[in-house]
């Protein structure tokens, strides 16, 4: 390869690397959970962000959901004393057989899957009106073995893995509602 060859395949190399800045310069994303451009951890990480309390659950599963979900929006410290929105979900989950052998004369299931579903709304506590809804599910497989107790724990803990999973897509679902909402004034 000729040294003039060389000069070339630079100079193209460092006109698609300046393309790519302009590209990158004109888009107007922005990190979902920004403070001015700086991303963070948590939702409600700084006084900007508004301030969001979860409803106590009436199941299980809810209550694995609503401290996963407190865990994350609050990054571990204390729910706010006066938030500006209530968030009140409704968890349930649903199990299923999904594949069976002969092991007998009658038929045992192998493995399941269990769906953890939750609606929620969130309600402005000055108004009392719900300003964002939704739903999200999450989908967790587990075998199931031929123990009694073992079959059982075996669901449990798929619950969880899918109640575990459930909190991060509703935390996420929660900041972009949150975030499309005017601005409090």
């Amino acid at each position: 390869m000729s040294l003039h060859e060389m000069n070339r395949r630079r100079f193209s190399l460092g006109l698609v690397a300046l393309a790519g800045l302009a590209v990158m310069s004109a888009c107007t994303a922005r990190p979902l959970y920004s403070d001015a451009g700086l991303q963070t951890g948590s939702l409600a990480g700084s006084a900007a962000r508004p301030s969001i309390v979860v409803k106590p659950p009436t199941t299980r599963v809810g209550l694995e959901v609503r401290n996963h979900l407190v865990f994350l929006l609050t990054g571990g410290g204390a729910e706010p004393a006066n938030p500006a929105y209530t968030l009140d979900p409704s968890v349930s989950s649903v199990s299923s057989n999904t594949a069976t052998i002969q092991r007998t004369v009658d038929t045992e299931p192998t493995s399941g899957q269990v769906t953890v579903t939750a609606s929620y709304k969130i309600i402005d506590n000055k108004t009392g009106e719900p300003v964002a809804a939704g739903r999200r599910s999450m989908v967790a497989s587990y075998d199931i073995p031929r123990q009694e107790f073992a079959a059982v724990r075996a669901l449990r803990d798929a619950e969880n893995r899918a109640a575990r999973e459930l909190a991060e897509t509703l935390r996420a679902a929660i900041a972009q509602d949150l975030a499309r909402l005017p601005p409090a004034s």
